[in-house]
Order: structure tokens, then sequence, then C-alpha cells
């Protein structure tokens, strides 16, 4: 019996010597899976990658702007004092090149240009007489009948005349100025934009009675940032368009050779070759510079955090970090970036679940389906 008990009480003391190994190699297993663990910081995502290359793209400036009219032209009053007797065109009205726009009274100027033909009828008649009496002086001269006091004053006289005759016409030519002047006509050919004269109102020399853009050409004023100013050149096809309007097309007439120191900006004129603008509107535009070297990448990869454009590059430590691009241009496939150099690795598949810094495991490349050998030909 007492053997029986020592070898009950040994055969426990064993078995709860076995357990107690279990519990510290569990133990240690644990500890040895939170060091590998540890090692590797957070569990890494799986991601594919593609490598930022360098292309000669189609690059597009955008801009936008104020519509302004190519060449305003004031027409205003050169005769003073008159009354509008008749206003023929209105605001929105094309008028060509010398057509009346407006008449002033001009009853007291055709007077005056009757008293001025008269006056230059009397004129032209005492130099008709005086004419006639020095070739008489000169030939009682030659005779020996007349002093030579005498003929210097016929002269003088005849040489009076024509003076008078002079001044007559030039003050008939400048009542008949004046008169044509009482009738306001077009300077140049284009549209009405403004109107500020009405029927009997007296108009002023020199107030502006209208305004026209000349020969209807309008043009965008496209403030264009400094860094892409330089690509920007006259010539230059572009896509101008208004929520209001539509689109239409243009081409870049000028660049400005300053840049605005506040904000930054240059303009580009962009002549309008169509459409229903009209000054003071504002527009876009889409200027097309030509085939310029950009980074691209897969437009997969190009994602917004906190309004940013960015992507996600992997460094050399296995961690993906975000990196914020400015976009240039952008098509189903691929997205030209700036701020990004080429040859940088970007996280394609999988970058909307990453965060900055975390570890990431890039896939391994899809091998190709191997290739069957076809089946012998029977006979």
């Amino acid at each position: 019996m007492a053997n029986i008990l020592r070898n009950s009480r040994a055969g426990a003391a064993i078995m709860v010597l076995t357990l107690a190994l279990a519990a510290c190699g569990g133990d240690e297993a644990a500890k040895k899976a939170e060091t590998k663990a540890g090692a590797g910081g957070a569990s890494s995502q799986t991601v594919s990658t593609a490598v930022a290359t360098l292309q000669n793209l189609p690059r597009t400036v955008t801009a936008s702007g104020t519509v302004s009219a190519w060449e305003e032209v004031p027409v205003g009053a050169e005769t003073g004092g008159l009354t509008a007797t008749g206003v023929y065109v209105d605001e929105g009205t094309w008028v060509r090149q010398g057509q009346p726009l407006v008449q002033l009274n001009d009853a007291l100027l055709r007077a005056q240009l009757r008293q001025q033909q008269a006056a230059v009828q009397t004129a032209e008649a005492n130099a008709a007489r005086d004419q006639a009496a020095l070739g008489r002086a000169q030939e009682l001269k030659e005779r020996g009948f007349l002093s030579q006091a005498s003929l210097d004053t016929a002269l003088a006289n005849q040489r009076a005349s024509s003076a008078n005759v002079a001044a007559a016409q030039a003050a008939l030519s400048e009542t008949r100025t004046r008169l044509s002047q009482a009738t306001i006509k077009a300077p140049v050919s284009g549209l009405v934009i403004s109107r500020s004269v009405t029927r009997g109102q007296i108009v002023g020399a020199g107030t502006e009675l209208f305004r026209i853009v000349r020969d209807g050409r309008l043009e965008l004023d496209a403030q264009v940032p400094e860094t892409e100013l330089a690509l920007v050149r006259a010539g230059q096809g572009a896509v101008v368009s208004s929520d209001q309007i539509g689109e239409t097309t243009g081409r870049v007439r000028i660049v400005t050779s300053e840049v605005n120191a506040e904000n930054r900006l240059g303009v580009a004129r962009i002549a309008l070759t169509g459409g229903g603008f009209r000054p003071g509107m504002f527009a876009r535009a889409r200027i097309q510079v030509g085939d310029q070297p950009a980074v691209t990448v897969p437009t997969a990869s190009v994602l917004y955090r906190e309004n940013r454009a960015g992507v996600f590059v992997l460094g050399t430590d296995s961690r993906a970090r975000f990196q914020p691009v400015t976009v240039l241009s952008r098509t189903r496939d691929s997205t030209a970036v700036g701020g990004l150099a080429a040859g940088s690795r970007v996280v394609v598949a999988g970058a909307g679940f990453l965060g900055d810094g975390d570890r990431v495991t890039v896939a391994p490349a899809a091998r190709p389906a191997p290739v069957s050998a076809a089946a012998p030909a029977k006979k």
C-alpha cells in the first residue's frame, strides 16, 4: 500500500512539472512572435507600383479673365454749343466708317457760310480791280506819264487785295469745316457699346457721345501664372468658354511682358473669333502650348488629401510617403504632374488605403501565361 501511494505522488509531481514546462514554452513562443512583429513594425500592405517617366505630351495652360474690346474708340463732338437735332444709332448697332451718328443744329453755321461766301466774292472783285489798276499804272510808267510812287501804291493795293482774298477763303474754309462737324460721323467701323447723347441736348466740344468697339473685335485678358507664362506665345490657339455663352475659338495675340507683383500673374490677350461674348464678361481659356516634357504617372496613383493632389512615393525603407504634386494634364490612363522627379516609384493599386509613412509590400509583377505547344495535325 505504501508503494502505491509513493508511485501516485511521483506521477502527480511529474504531471505538474510537465504542465509548467508547457506553459513556459508557450510564453516564450508568444514573446518570440511579439518580438518578430515589433521588428517589422505595423503589418505591411501589399501594393503595386509604377515608375514616373518623362514624356513629351501636348500641354494645355488654363487661364481665366475678363473679355474686353480690342480697341475702344470714343466718339465726341468737335464743335460745341450746338443742339442735337437727330440721333441715328443706339447701343448694339453696327456702324460703318463715315456713317452719320448725330446731327447738330447747323442753321447758324449755314448763315455764316453764306456770309463767308459773299466776303470771298467781294475780296475777289477788289483783287480784280486792283490788278487792273496795277496793269494800267505799269503801262503809264513805261510811257513816262506816271511816277514811281504812284506805281508803288498800285502794287501795294494789288497785294492787299490778294491777301484779303486769301483771308476770306480761309474764313470760308473754317466755316465749312465747322458745318461738316455738325454732322458727327463714325470714325471707324464697329459695334456701338455705349451712347450718352439724347435729342435736344446741347452738346459741348469734346463731350463723349458714343463708344465703339473697332471692327467689333473682342479679346480675353487671360491671367496666366508666372510659372506657366513662358510657355504661352503669340499665335497659339485657344478655346475660350463661358457658362452663359458656351465655347469659341481664339488665338493669342500678345503676351504682356509685365507680371503683377501682388498676385504673380501675367496677361495673355486672346483674340476671339466668334461667339456672343460682350465686354466685361468672365471667361476661361485653354491655351494649346504644344508638346512639352512632363513627368507622367498612372492616373490611378493620383490621390487628393486635404484638397491637395499627390502620390505615394515608395522609399528605400519600403515605406510610402505622400508627395504633393500639381496636375498639369490628365487622361484616362496617365496624368502629367509637376513637383515629382522622373524615376520615382509611385504606389498605384492600394494607394487609397495608405497613410503617410506606412510600410508596404510590393506585389510581384504578373508573369505572362505560358504558350502551349500546338497539337500535331492528325493524318
